[in-house]
């Protein structure tokens, strides 16, 4: 039986309070989500219900099988702007939340330069003219439920797809001719435990764009200029807890440092 708004809403609901409260799950609050569409439901209700404004949007992968099963390839999910931080010198704190899940993800991100006209037929070719710049990123995935990503891509999409911020690095500099052969690595702790680049998105961050601009206008949202898209893991998902460090390499483009720290519940 499909769920209905109530039962979204009070998903919604709870989600929320854990993450503002830094407090694991030990189940995900309320019945699966079967469905993206009724996971994207229950984010919808918890966007609504969050004390801060979407600054991007992130994208991850859904693999085979499940691809097959929900007719696409990616889910999305909000970021919120207190939690974009600005990469440099020093370590960035990645929060986690003790018992729960959080991961970093080596990512390019695209800054849109204008606000698109609303319509759901986007291609990489021509979301490409919506971006001003183009930037190295570190996604930070996190939720309160260890297993988000265990019951298939509904729940994870459901918790704002997983993401828990973005932490920015440096601008790439011609980015458009360089983007297809950009390369990066991940290692946590010191050990290099992940190895990609734009390639190992599919289709390429442009793609991932493309999707996007087609799956908000269908939800009846839309990016607006200034907006940041994390176009998908290029180095794997690489799991995090209190006290690691990670570092993601982009070679001539920058490296990003973070430090896991414990999470505190919000004032």
């Amino acid at each position: 039986m499909a769920l209905d708004q109530t039962q979204s809403r009070t998903t919604a609901a709870l989600l929320v309070a854990a993450r503002r409260e830094a407090r694991a799950l030990a189940d995900f609050p309320g019945p699966r989500p079967a469905s993206l569409a009724e996971a994207y439901a229950i984010q919808d209700a918890a966007i609504a219900a969050w004390p801060d404004r979407i600054a991007g949007w992130k994208l991850a992968r859904i693999g085979a099988p499940h691809d097959t099963t929900h007719g696409v390839g990616r889910l999305a999910g909000p970021i919120f702007a207190r939690l974009v931080r600005s990469a440099g010198s020093m370590p960035v704190s990645v929060e986690v939340i003790s018992g729960g899940y959080t991961a970093v993800e080596a990512e390019y991100v695209l800054e849109i330069g204008e606000t698109p006209l609303g319509h759901d037929d986007w291609t990489a070719d021509s979301a490409a003219g919506l971006v001003s710049r183009a930037f190295t990123g570190v996604e930070v995935a996190g939720s309160p439920f260890a297993g988000i990503n265990q019951h298939g891509p509904a729940v994870t999409a459901a918790d704002f797809g997983n993401n828990a911020g973005l932490v920015v690095g440096q601008e790439i500099a011609d980015w458009s001719s360089r983007l297809p052969g950009l390369r990066c690595g991940v290692s946590i702790d010191g050990q290099v435990c992940g190895e990609g680049g734009a390639a190992a998105i599919p289709g390429g961050p442009l793609e991932s764009l493309a999707f996007l601009l087609n799956h908000l206008h269908r939800r009846g949202r839309t990016l607006k200029k200034g907006d940041l898209v994390s176009t998908g893991a290029a180095a794997g998902v690489h799991p995090i807890v209190k006290g690691q460090t990670a570092r993601a390499d982009f070679g001539t483009d920058g490296i990003i440092d973070c430090l896991a720290v414990a999470a505190e519940p919000a004032r």
